[in-house]
């Protein structure tokens, strides 16, 4: 059996830009996603705390240190600039794995860029 448990997240980053012409996707600040462990492509949830929508998508990269979040294609629709959203990704463990598991957690500053909790 394996388990599905949250691999990582991006706590309470801000939208930056919008972009609803475009192919779709959810663009993050490169050092956001090697700070949270997520791949190019790699599928994520998110959730914008604003107004409770949640939505599937994928990662791509933005400028490193740029604080850039970019919402892309049509999800484009569920967020307005500057709403705070949770990124998320999940993975999949056996129960041994589980068992000692921690979540890689990212806190982010005003700017986007990743605080020292």
């Amino acid at each position: 059996m394996e388990l599905i448990l949250l691999k990582s997240k991006i706590h309470r980053v801000r939208a930056t830009d919008r972009a609803i012409d475009y192919v779709g996707s959810i663009g993050i600040d490169e050092t956001l996603m090697k700070a949270a462990d997520i791949l190019p492509y790699e599928k994520v949830l998110v959730a914008n705390v604003r107004n409770g929508n949640r939505f599937e998508t994928y990662a791509i990269p933005t400028p490193a240190n740029s604080g850039t979040i970019t919402i892309l294609g049509a999800a484009a629709h569920l967020v307005e600039e500057d709403d705070e959203l949770i990124i998320f990704t999940f993975g999949h463990y056996t129960p041994e794995e589980a068992a000692g598991h921690k979540p890689i957690v990212i806190h982010v500053d005003k700017h986007n860029h990743p605080k020292e909790i």
